[in-house]
């Protein structure tokens, strides 16, 4: 191959002896290429070299091992000032792929594992698309979660390609499929592994671009009259998961496939307006700050590294059973301890369901559940890098089982607690090394919450704190390093916002009634169905823990409860009686309880969110926002509760807390983390 690659900074162009045309995307100072400005400009710049001397064939592959591009750089969004700015940008974008896709030879891309957003907006505009061969959700338009939709024709492409029934699922959600799931639907021309991708592209670089049309009900679904009825019944189904006003990107999307019909000029045009809206509205921008919270997150403690290959679990239960066959998914041994096998056996069976759903690759779930193995005797923790404790919140008999197995632990071995609520000095003293003693509180359901709070006591050595931190990192999550403090972060916010609805339900009103208020601001559920869940017993220990903390009493209804069994979801009662593991309530109309509830409740959560920051339990209110998000659900859309306060305004804010006191009492005294909220 001749070498041309001089002038480039992010590409690599080569043309072999056949001439065939080899371009390679690697952008500089980055192991994962992105779509950044700079990135583009040089694209078009060889472009313009590509259509003045028009090559045999174009292969447009990727120069890193971890994937072919994953999108537009998210960076460059804050930059973002009006709708118009964006929109010149993207009719920019848009006739760059145009000239991909007008090339006078066969162009052919290669997608070398993930190829999201605009990654798989450029292959789109390609004649043929290639795909490795493998198991893991690479392929997809997920701009949706950043409030968006495709913006560089993939809601015109993709339509056109494999149908609207194939396509707005994968643009509606933002979930990503398969290389097999997308060869089935037409999106990948054939699969390829690392040692034939390059003679299959070489045959496919020399045959003609293909006529390609979408399935014949995809096209009469796609006609003007039957276009509004599809539309209307796809609406009703996404009203179900989200509002309109909270999260406009998919209903946008609708509007762009019910007008246009994904034909046409107008379509594009169209589809660069809707994209600029939202671009500069602040659904997308408080999306793409939380997209930034999450990668501040996954930096904590350095950059990524394997720390363990064996975890040892102590604690059955669904906590620790559950926590065991996530490292065991993600490709850890991991030994799970237990007084008898009758508890650790539930365990087992729920793993064994997670490891079917999630690993789709020949033999993958049963080579995790190889990976997972019961120990009633305790031998794995003598091998295990970490130990994690999940037994049931009693500091007596947490430390009893500390001193049996400090003892038996690796002199490099640190050990974990998962307690949700009990501070790590309370717990180390048992210890002779309690520098090793780090909390790792997880969130149920472990699969599904990506948080874990990593909390360091005031004898936690750097070291254990470091390696809690990474290991966070190596199974998936993201580590929020805390203050040991009672409830730490999530929890302690939690607290007050848990109790005002315990106060709201004494003063007689339904718990659907408040849950709705909750879900009418953005919650995924609302605090009584949350006690529900996690149980009541949980809630009850947690708030006698958190009570002298956050100044509110503990609520004698839920002690009721719990002394009468009535533990939530669990016992299939609670405030709710629960069918199918789900509630049974009245439908409360959105928007129909008294706006006070709402205000009540949230101005109860984010008080408490200031509190916690003028505690020092995190160091800035960004990462009391981003435990807030990843550990609660709280309204993404709102880009966290300090955020939100910043946003109403910080006085604002404060001025309606001091009527609410005047109202309701002390308990809604403003914080004094206030005045760090405003940066003063």
């Amino acid at each position: 191959m001749s070498d041309a690659t001089s002038t480039f900074q992010h590409w690599r162009l080569e043309t072999d002896a056949d001439g065939i045309a080899w371009l390679c995307a690697d952008r500089a100072g980055s192991s994962t290429n992105v779509l950044s400005r700079a990135v583009l400009e040089e694209l078009a710049r060889i472009l313009d070299g590509l259509e003045a001397a028009p090559p045999a064939g174009v292969v447009l592959y990727s120069g890193k091992a971890q994937g072919f591009v994953a999108g537009a750089d998210i960076d460059e969004f804050p930059q973002f000032q009006t709708a118009e700015q964006v929109y010149q940008l993207t009719r920019q974008g848009h006739e760059l792929f145009r000239r991909i896709e007008t090339l006078r030879c066969a162009t052919v891309v290669v997608m070398n594992g993930f190829a999201l957003g605009g990654g798989l907006e450029l292959a789109l505009a390609c004649d043929w698309r290639l795909a490795f061969e493998g198991w893991q959700r690479t392929l997809g338009l997920p701009e949706v979660k950043l409030g968006l939709h495709p913006g560089l024709g993939g809601t015109v492409r993709l339509v056109n390609l494999v149908g609207v029934r194939e396509a707005m699922p994968i643009m509606l959600a933002g979930k990503s499929v398969t290389p097999q799931q997308a060869r089935r639907m037409g999106l990948v021309d054939a699969l390829v592994t690392a040692d034939d991708w390059r003679a299959t592209a070489v045959r496919y670089a020399r045959r003609p671009a293909p006529v390609r049309r979408p399935p014949i009900l995809d096209r009469l679904l796609s006609t003007a009259p039957l276009r509004p009825l599809l539309a209307r019944t796809l609406a009703a189904n996404v009203a179900r998961q989200a509002r309109r006003n909270f999260y406009p990107a998919p209903f946008a999307m609708l509007d762009l496939w019910r007008g246009h019909g994904a034909r046409g000029p107008e379509a594009y045009d169209a589809e660069a307006r809707s994209f600029s809206e939202l671009a500069v509205g602040p659904t997308s921008k408080n999306l793409v700050r939380v997209y930034g919270l999450q990668e501040r997150l996954k930096h904590t403690g350095g950059d990524k590294r394997d720390v363990a290959t064996h975890v040892h679990v102590v604690g059955a239960g669904v906590m620790g059973g559950d926590i065991a066959a996530w490292c065991a998914l993600r490709g850890l041994s991991v030994t799970l301890q237990d007084r008898e096998m009758q508890y650790i056996q539930p365990a087992l069976d729920r793993a064994r369901k997670l490891f079917e759903r999630r690993l789709r690759g020949p033999g993958e779930a049963a080579a995790a559940m190889s990976r997972l193995v019961a120990d009633v005797t305790g031998e794995g923790a003598g091998d295990a890098e970490i130990i994690i404790e999940a037994i049931f919140e009693d500091q007596d008999a947490k430390q009893a089982l500390y001193r049996d197995l400090e003892p038996r632990m690796t002199g490099q071995a640190i050990l974990a607690t998962n307690t949700s609520s009990i501070p790590i000095e309370d717990l180390a003293p048992c210890l002779r090394h309690p520098e090793r003693l780090v909390g790792l509180h997880f969130f149920n359901p472990v699969a599904k919450l990506p948080l874990i709070e990593v909390v360091a006591g005031n004898n936690t050595g750097a070291a254990a704190a470091s390696i809690a931190s990474a290991f966070s990192r190596q199974i998936g999550k993201l580590p929020l390093p805390c203050r040991s403090l009672p409830g730490f972060l999530v929890n302690r916010i939690l607290g007050p916002y848990m109790a005002e609805a315990m106060v709201l339900l004494g003063e007689g009103l339904a718990p659907a009634e408040i849950d709705q208020a909750a879900v009418d601001f953005g919650m995924p559920m609302g605090p009584v169905e949350l006690a529900d869940s996690v149980g009541l017993d949980v809630a009850l220990h947690v708030a006698r823990i958190l009570s002298p903390v956050i100044g509110r009493p503990v609520d004698t209804q839920l002690e009721a409860r719990v002394e009468s069994g009535r533990l939530g979801q669990k016992s299939g009662e609670g405030f709710y009686t629960y069918e199918d593991r789900k509630p049974v309530r009245p439908r409360i109309p959105p928007d129909s309880v008294e706006p006070e509830v709402q205000e009540r409740l949230i101005l109860a959560y984010i008080n408490e969110a200031a509190a916690c920051l003028a505690d020092g339990v995190v160091t800035d209110p960004d990462l009391v926002d981003a435990g807030a998000i990843f550990g609660t659900g709280f309204a993404p859309f709102r880009g966290g509760p300090l955020h939100y306060a910043r946003s109403e305004g910080v006085a604002t804010v404060v001025a309606r807390l001091e009527r609410l006191a005047e109202r309701h009492g002390d308990r809604f005294n403003p914080s004094p983390g206030w005045a760090r909220v405003e940066g003063k």
